[in-house]
């Protein structure tokens, strides 16, 4: 009788860099809800980043869970966003909302919660993490390794950064984040900059490996952001045809100086008088941060500076509701101190307002300067009022920039934001299905490691 013979069956290879497209993706957002209103407490920017991004994933075949904080008894522990989009609420601590500086104590239980809720599935559920914000990095580097993932991280906010250019008042970040961003540096497998400024952050700040950095700019809707009539948006909104409007949007606390903006206003009224019967200072946006303790800091100040009936604060609105805002306004001004992007001035100038904005962080990206806009060095009210001043007596440079800023804007739409961020995604899986792949086949090299591991 022969005696069969034969090769013992080969392991498969890892798929191709365009083939590993993963399938599901565990998105972990740990302190602020993408179901939360931006402008309110610490939901802004990222908040749309998250949502948006989710959705368009999901309309492309991906599923989505995005993880966070509980923070309220009769939460339901798991939402549907939108078709393929999952939100669920991890109980961590108090069920009630927490300054950030408490949160980093509730990372054990949150980070447990994730790992609960995947162990219930079957294995190999998800196909890649990726985390925003320097907290849910800390989570994302415990739950990738346990489940054979790789983990992208998306930082928005850098606290070097932060404590380089801090406002009067704020207190500095803490030992603990810088330490904890330099933790989820070294062990994320890509790391997604909003800006070519911020990667340059993270390379020369952090240490991360050029290699391992991607930019991937966000966007905005520009279904929803477009140019319309100002006179129906005043109309709207209750102000009258020849106002001047120098409209604010974002949360109310002193990094984002809101107040500047009133300095600046009372300049333009002490160098035009008549200006003060047209004038609107329009703040869209809720307290937050350290503006908390001081909730009637703007008014207070808007007294101070005899410009009482001048200041409108009005509470953040929903994207439809805030294209009025913007459309309404004479221009849009985003004093801030720290801003990784700035998609307040990108909103703005889809909507066909310019903007007077500072000259820092992803904000020189945002805005193209003495096109769509004008950007600021330094925060003095002075400069600013002198910038917004041309805008208000020169409505030729108001219209050109009007018209640049809807061109410049409509390179930012959110499906750009997702090719970007599926190239990112195949990269990590293809590497990590590289580095599994040689171990079962016994021949793991320095170069097949994860770039978490991999210096």
């Amino acid at each position: 009788m022969q005696r069969r013979t034969g090769a013992t069956p080969a392991l498969p290879g890892p798929p191709s860099p365009e083939t590993a497209v993963p399938r599901r993706i565990a998105t972990i957002s740990l302190h602020t809800s993408p179901l939360d209103q931006p402008g309110t407490g610490d939901a802004g920017g990222m908040n749309v980043y998250v949502v948006e991004v989710a959705r368009r994933m999901a309309e492309r075949g991906l599923e989505i869970d995005i993880f966070t904080r509980a923070t309220c008894h009769d939460q339901p522990p798991v939402v549907e966003l939108s078709p393929g989009v999952t939100v669920r609420h991890v109980p961590a601590g108090p069920f009630e909302e927490l300054d950030k500086a408490d949160l980093p104590d509730q990372l054990c239980p949150f980070t447990f919660g994730v790992l609960r809720a995947e162990a219930a599935r079957a294995p190999g559920h998800y196909d890649l993490i990726h985390s925003h914000y320097w907290l849910s990095g800390r989570v994302g580097a415990v739950a990738a390794p346990r489940w054979g993932v790789p983990l992208v991280h998306s930082m928005h906010t850098l606290g070097k950064v932060k404590n380089a250019a801090l406002a009067t008042g704020e207190t500095p970040e803490p030992d603990v984040r810088l330490r904890g961003e330099a933790q989820v540096v070294a062990s994320a497998d890509r790391l997604v900059a909003n800006t070519a400024d911020e990667a340059g952050q993270l390379v020369d700040l952090y240490g991360a490996p050029q290699g391992r950095v991607a930019t991937v700019t966000p966007g905005v809707d520009l279904d929803v952001f477009t140019p319309g009539p100002r006179e129906g948006a005043r109309r709207r909104l209750g102000l009258a045809p020849d106002s001047v409007v120098l409209l604010f949007v974002g949360r109310v606390q002193p990094l984002k100086a809101p107040d500047l903006l009133l300095e600046a206003a009372a300049r333009l009224v002490e160098r035009d008088p008549s200006l003060r019967d047209r004038l609107v200072v329009a703040v869209v946006g809720g307290l937050s941060g350290s503006g908390l303790a001081h909730p009637s800091r703007l008014r207070s100040l808007a007294e101070r500076l005899g410009l009482s009936g001048v200041l409108r604060m009005e509470p953040p609105r929903p994207q439809p509701e805030l294209a009025h805002w913007y459309r309404a306004a004479t221009a849009t001004v985003v004093p801030s101190y720290s801003e990784s992007f700035g998609l307040v001035a990108v909103e703005s100038q889809a909507c066909g307002t310019p903007v007077v904005a500072s000259a820092v962080g992803g904000l020189t990206t945002a805005v193209a300067d003495g096109i769509s806009g004008t950007l600021v060095e330094g925060h003095d009210p002075e400069d600013f009022a002198r910038a917004l001043g041309r805008l208000v007596d020169e409505p030729g440079r108001r219209a050109r920039q009007s018209a640049a800023g809807v061109q410049h804007a409509a390179a930012f739409g959110w499906d750009g934001t997702v090719d970007g961020l599926l190239a990112v995604y195949r990269s990590a899986v293809y590497r990590s299905a590289v580095y599994r792949g040689a171990v079962r086949r016994g021949t793991a090299s320095v170069a097949e490691l994860p770039l978490a591991v991999n210096r």
